[in-house]
């Protein structure tokens, strides 16, 4: 019988095993989605079975650099202990230096890929998640390229890339921790979502309307708001971390320097977690 695509999305997504093991698998059982997911499991393939729908929200965030580029790549498991583990933070590591010497084109081809060893992402995923008992995930990648590029791990947790026109790598190893710090949204007014200037404006409008004050006043008042919020938000408006009393911007330009791109990734962000009652969860281990 001919297999669907969604049949081998569920299979893999029940098992963690590999596109072609699960069609395999589909194909020798005419599809029974229960006898494929046991047939993986006696050969071994499907170790990650009732791990894959697990939160994993936490991990690390890797980087590699290599020929006028760098990466930043997001591994995922379900817990801090097993994320700070060398095991696992070889294999995101491994993934980074597959990333910027390949160059996938997005993170299904990064699972089909061979890392230094001759396994694939994937095989390796699975033989972890069999030995360390928790659901891994390969989430997202950036990447950027520059002339001068500047890295800046925070423990693993937040990782930055800033790519510079001019300057050197300490002037954007510094840009980088800045960022990592301050979180700006864009690099200038330009790089800001214009649904999220009108909504900020429209709210400051709101707020200087409440003074009382002349229109013309008003205007003027919203205008100085939002020089205010674009200051905020932006890496050239912001006051450099390492000396407060200049922005960004003038950093830059005493350096002779421009930003030319910048990427800020942080564990688990936007993943909702699952509140767990730790309670509930020690009787359900003791079969209470």
């Amino acid at each position: 019988m001919a297999i669907s695509a969604s049949q081998v999305k569920e299979l893999r997504e029940r098992t963690g095993a590999g596109m072609m093991e699960c069609k395999k698998a589909l194909v020798e059982t005419d599809g029974d989605m229960d006898a494929a997911i046991e047939n993986l499991r006696k050969s071994g393939l499907a170790k990650a079975d009732k791990k894959a729908s697990r939160t994993a929200a936490e991990g690390v965030i890797a980087i590699a650099a290599a020929n006028g580029g760098a990466v930043l790549v997001e591994v995922n498991c379900e817990t801090d202990f097993v994320g700070k583990g060398d095991e696992f933070r070889d294999f995101a590591q491994g993934i980074a230096d597959v990333v910027v010497a390949t160059k996938p084109a997005d993170v299904a081809a990064v699972t089909t890929s061979k890392l230094a060893s001759g396994q694939s992402v994937e095989e390796r995923r699975q033989e972890l998640v069999a030995k360390l008992g928790e659901n891994m995930t390969v989430r997202r990648f950036v990447t950027v390229e520059a002339g001068v590029i500047g890295s800046y791990s925070h423990g693993g947790r937040i990782g930055v890339l800033v790519g510079l026109n001019g300057g050197d790598e300490e002037l954007a190893r510094d840009l980088a921790m800045h960022i990592a710090a301050s979180n700006p949204v864009a690099i200038d007014e330009s790089g800001i979502d214009a649904g999220t200037l009108a909504k900020e404006r429209d709210i400051a409008a709101a707020q200087a309307a409440e003074s009382g004050k002349p229109a013309e006043i008003v205007e003027k008042m919203v205008d100085g708001r939002m020089r205010k919020y674009v200051a905020e938000v932006t890496l050239l408006g912001q006051p450099f971390v390492k000396d407060p009393d200049q922005s960004v911007a003038k950093l830059l330009q005493s350096k002779g320097a421009s930003v030319v791109a910048f990427q800020r990734l942080e564990v688990g962000e936007g993943i909702e977690k699952k509140a767990d009652n730790f309670a509930e969860e020690v009787m359900a281990q003791a079969g209470l």
